[in-house]
């Protein structure tokens, strides 16, 4: 019997909303409608995200928001079958926006709710995608503050392969574009200054590229780049900046490429998942499709605009592990938010 999850994503600063039905016979849930409203414009001022003026907006996003998702997916709130939510990790008043509404939503209905782990949504957000995967696969996330290479088997079968040690990915890229004057958000502003850069221009430091292991470390290269930066503060020609963000994008994703393969290699598998807002970097996706085909590896990504927080990962995950039967969702309202979260103590 098929379920209709709506999903509600507050983490940070995103309020995503959306509506999936689950599959039936083992078929893969389908997204009937989602709905997001971004927070940047509001934090642009602020060079960064504000906790508490996020979790104001989120207030007033998420209801129009589902009354939004609702009408597009022409089905009313009462055939909701369970009330989805972002539990964590996150930013705890945000999260708590989420988590209130859903539950509160619940108690209202008589429907049951779930708490979502965010890294979940992003990880199985490419089974929205017209090129689904299949199990098993290793995965990279680069969410936010997250880098992390996992093993997945099924849906709650997770194993941590490698993940940061200090700043992840996306840090790098939005604390280099700061350095540069590009403002917020920084990752896709300093992107596209790096297509008229040389990717070459600068020496930058790749740390623990050849390391045995399948971590990563960025806080090295940021301070390289600041020290390169801060030399650059008197040229009257944009051309060196665009240098240096080419050759810092090109750092972060040789790290990224390299560490991909490795873990490949070592688990053996020939399928590779990457989510999270630097799987929307244009270079990343370029490099990993030359090297993953030339290994015979298949390589899935989720749809652009499914690459940063959105509500219909957050659906899709809460379907799916229904389907799956790794989790039932609760019928007593209570909630708590977890604002870290390890994605490998999904179940504690």
């Amino acid at each position: 019997m098929t379920k209709l999850v709506l999903g509600i994503e507050s983490s940070c600063d995103e309020t995503g909303v959306a509506l999936v039905r689950s599959g039936a016979g083992g078929a893969l849930p389908t997204l009937l409608a989602h709905a997001l409203h971004s927070q940047v414009q509001m934090h642009q001022a602020y060079g960064g995200v504000v906790p508490e003026l996020a979790s104001r907006d989120h207030i007033r996003r998420v209801l129009p928001l589902l009354r939004q998702v609702l009408t597009e997916a022409d089905v009313p709130l009462t055939d909701v079958d369970v009330v989805a939510y972002t539990r964590g990790p996150g930013l705890a008043g945000a999260l708590l926006v989420g988590a209130g509404v859903a539950c509160a939503l619940g108690a209202a209905l008589a429907r049951p709710v779930l708490g979502v782990h965010h890294l979940e949504g992003h990880l199985l957000s490419p089974f929205l995608s017209a090129d689904a995967p299949q199990f098993p696969f290793v995965a990279l996330l680069v969410s936010g503050g997250h880098t992390q290479l996992m093993r997945v088997d099924g849906v709650g079968r997770y194993e941590l392969l490698g993940e940061t040690i200090d700043d992840a990915a996306g840090e790098a890229f939005d604390k280099t574009a700061k350095l540069l004057g590009l403002g917020y958000p920084g990752g896709p502003a300093l992107a596209r200054l790096a297509e008229y850069g040389d990717p070459e221009a600068f020496k930058l430091p790749r740390p623990l590229l050849h390391s045995p292991n399948l971590d990563f470390s960025f806080a090295g290269l940021k301070t390289a780049v600041l020290t390169q930066a801060r030399k650059l503060e008197s040229a009257v020609c944009e051309l060196p900046r665009a240098d240096l963000a080419a050759s810092t994008q090109a750092a972060i994703v040789e790290v990224l490429l390299k560490k991909s393969l490795k873990a490949l290699q070592a688990t053996g598998l020939k399928r590779l998942v990457v989510a999270g807002g630097v799987g929307a970097n244009q270079q990343l996706r370029i490099q990993l499709n030359a090297a993953c085909q030339a290994r015979g590896v298949r390589v899935h990504y989720p749809e652009l605009e499914l690459c940063t927080d959105n509500g219909a990962m957050i659906a899709m995950a809460a379907a799916m592990r229904l389907q799956a039967g790794v989790q039932q969702p609760r019928s007593d309202y209570a909630f708590d938010v977890r604002p870290r979260w390890p994605l490998d103590a999904i179940d504690a």
